[in-house]
């Protein structure tokens, strides 16, 4: 049997940091528009940020549907599935506002992310949750984690600030969505927080090829 939380804390902010993947759904106002679903799957680069309040990276490497649906209409649901231990999904349905890297703002929410960070990072998605639930996943299959994939963050940590802005520039349904939206803003703003160089890939940890949409 389901149930309902009124905030994001115990065992419900547990079950959340301890998921590898997670998922991202939005949606436009159109009747006709493109419903998007992405999986998120990047060590590190989702953080709750208090009892009501989420943060994820939103990175290069694919479009920015999540970023057009926000900008238009806020509407976002995240999701989480147990593949091992008790069944468990996960669903926490709210507000999102993309911050951008000239945000005042992108500082402060940055930190937060420590070792995920990197130099495809686009965006911040901030997710004020506004219903809470989960259900019981009895048929999600179990499935071992083995680990995470670098190839991603290897990619992009070749690249200087200024030599991503422009693949970002290059790349089909960035500047817009599928359906016409405003989606990131290009040419992409530059980050006052690090200094433009390459960045290399990490080595204290695996990270994995979620990116955005």
């Amino acid at each position: 049997m389901g149930k309902h939380y009124e905030r994001i804390d115990g065992r419900i902010r547990t079950f959340i940091e301890e998921q590898p993947l997670f998922f991202t759904a939005t949606a436009p106002r159109a009747d006709d528009g493109h419903v998007n679903l992405s999986p998120k799957g990047r060590s590190g680069s989702l953080v709750v940020l208090d009892e009501s309040t989420l943060a994820y990276l939103d990175f290069g490497g694919s479009g920015a549907e999540t970023i057009a649906h926000l900008r238009e209409n806020g509407r976002i649901t995240l999701m989480w599935c147990s593949f091992t231990g008790p069944p468990k999904i996960l669903r926490v349905h709210g507000r999102g506002e993309p911050v951008f890297r000239d945000d005042p703002r992108w500082g402060r929410y940055i930190a937060r992310f420590a070792d995920a960070d990197g130099p495809s990072a686009r965006a911040i998605i901030l997710v004020s949750a506004v219903r809470i639930s989960d259900s019981c996943g009895f048929a999600v299959p179990f499935m071992d984690y083995r680990e995470e994939r670098t190839q991603h963050a290897e990619h992009f940590g070749r690249k200087t600030d200024e030599e991503f802005a422009a693949y970002c520039e290059k790349k089909e349904y960035i500047g817009v969505s599928l359906d016409g939206l405003p989606a990131l803003p290009l040419p992409l703003p530059a980050r006052t927080d690090c200094p433009s160089e390459t960045v290399g890939p990490r080595t204290d940890q695996g990270l994995s090829g979620g990116t955005g949409t």
